[in-house]
């Protein structure tokens, strides 16, 4: 079994100290294959912030998959934000803005979605799209293929609407075709585990809440994902862990059972 674990919209700056402890806990106690940590990892890309969240994840240890958010190219700083948009994302997370993650069951690929000149919105080109397909095509029938982008791919409430990433519907339509399983992404602080309807293939949107912010959305407590794939029967559970106050600890609130499907369907 592989397992995977999504943090996302960690906002380093705004961080809660004891929930970053228990996230650290259940780390430890899961021993992920990979970490997944899709974007928005500062609160305002401050290179204190960048090292905080890098010194963070240097603890959890394991292979590491990270893209930038909307908040994590300079706001105020308007030269940094137009001339070296990502310098400190780079300078602690590494000069690949799209990273690739391969293993015999999982394959995952990340796109970045921000763009220095929209202040929130994330948009997918064409070239993202066809190739973010042209890897999907290359996956074996053993390995989950998930792709990671910062805002939604798809939302379930109206006023989140306005957060859809730009060539979502493309994206959707064509990742699906290619064999992508799941696109997981963060940005609205919302956890949930979408189906897309109307696509050659089953293709779900898999949502995490913010992992350790005290930014957190009225009714949805700080969050994680943590995916369980197993290859021999093709299901993945996907497993939203909510912080409990109470109990200092990160504690499994919701799990979604997932079949995954090879080939095309008619549409």
């Amino acid at each position: 079994m592989t397992v995977l674990l999504q943090i996302s919209d960690p906002h380093f700056g705004t961080e809660q100290a004891p929930v970053v402890e228990a996230l650290a806990a259940l780390a430890r106690q899961q021993q992920p294959d990979l970490l997944v940590l899709s974007g928005d990892i500062t609160q305002r890309a401050r290179p204190a912030q960048f090292r905080a969240a890098r010194a963070f994840m240097d603890r959890l240890g394991g292979p590491l998959l990270a893209i930038p958010g909307n908040h994590d190219i300079p706001l105020l700083n308007l030269w940094a934000r137009w001339q070296h948009p990502y310098a400190r994302h780079c300078a602690a997370f590494g000069a690949d803005l799209e990273p690739v993650f391969r293993s015999a069951d999982l394959l995952a690929i990340g796109v970045k979605t921000t763009r220095a000149y929209r202040h929130e919105n994330g948009e997918l080109s064409p070239a993202q799209i066809d190739r973010v397909a042209t890897l999907l095509a290359g996956a074996t029938a053993a390995q989950l293929r998930v792709v990671v982008v910062h805002q939604p791919i798809a939302v379930q409430r109206a006023e989140d609407v306005k957060n859809l990433l730009r060539g979502h519907a493309d994206a959707q339509r064509v990742w699906a075709r290619a064999g992508a399983d799941l696109v997981m992404g963060g940005h609205i602080h919302l956890p949930f585990v979408l189906p897309l309807p109307g696509l050659a293939r089953p293709l779900w949107a898999v949502q995490a809440g913010t992992a350790v912010s005290r930014r957190v959305r009225a009714g949805a407590p700080n969050s994680v994902n943590l995916l369980r794939w197993q290859a021999a029967d093709r299901r993945c559970d996907v497993e939203q862990w909510d912080f409990a106050a109470d109990a200092g600890a990160f504690v499994c609130a919701q799990v979604t059972s997932l079949q995954v499907h090879r080939g095309l369907y008619a549409v």
